[in-house]
């Protein structure tokens, strides 16, 4: 029996939860700062909080964030590392990555997904369902590409950037640190970072709004 445990007890958490089980960790339990209220996630028990966890450390095989926030998920997976927690990296057995491609530690990829070859993931990224990363990829930590949205080829994403659903970036394209691509953005052109870019083709919407942005 594999023991996996999952700090964050949410919806994407419950995701995560499913892709292990997939993966083939068969007693997996969540731990969540809103515990003792918190009690289950879904069909998973909630079962302390972060410190519960730090304390409890030896008694799991594997160990990983699920917390959308990009910072906060940082945030714990350095702090779970410093107390030499197992982190994990999950990977839906739907997904396809090519076994040249590099995953950063504690990421997670879901069902659908395609990572093509010389990709290189940073740690504690999301690639959620159905997204497509072309080959030559460069994300830094962090990094949340959401549901249905495409990278083509040598595309560069810096660290806690956020790419909206169905979005789709251009070949050779480089978007800056704490970015966020709106939900069907088109992006053509090169993004400095710490700002909010939305449409078709995606324009400026604001700067340095990120953390307002990923609270909505």
């Amino acid at each position: 029996m594999r023991r996996l445990a999952i700090l964050g007890a949410s919806g994407h958490g419950k995701v995560v939860a499913d892709c292990a089980e997939c993966a083939g960790w068969n007693d997996i339990v969540f731990f969540d700062d809103a515990w003792p209220k918190l009690k289950s996630n879904g069909v998973w028990s909630v079962i302390g909080d972060t410190n519960a966890l730090l304390n409890d450390l030896a008694q799991y095989d594997g160990v990983i964030v699920a917390i959308g926030h990009n910072e906060t998920r940082l945030k714990k997976q350095a702090e779970l590392l410093n107390h030499d927690a197992a982190m994990i990296t999950v990977i839906n057995p739907d997904a396809i990555i090519s076994q040249y491609a590099k995953l950063g530690l504690g990421s997670v990829v879901m069902a659908g997904a395609v990572i093509n070859v010389d990709s290189v993931l940073g740690a504690g990224c999301i690639i959620n369902t159905s997204v497509t990363i072309d080959h030559d990829c460069i994300l830094g930590d962090g990094v949340h590409v959401s549901p249905g949205a495409h990278l083509a080829g040598g595309v560069i994403v810096g660290s806690n950037s956020w790419i909206g659903m169905g979005s789709n970036v251009r070949q050779l394209i480089e978007i800056g640190d704490n970015t966020i691509i709106g939900a069907g953005a088109v992006v053509v052109k090169d993004i400095e970072g710490y700002c909010t870019v939305v449409g078709i083709p995606a324009k400026l919407l604001n700067s340095s709004k990120y953390d307002d942005f990923q609270r909505l």
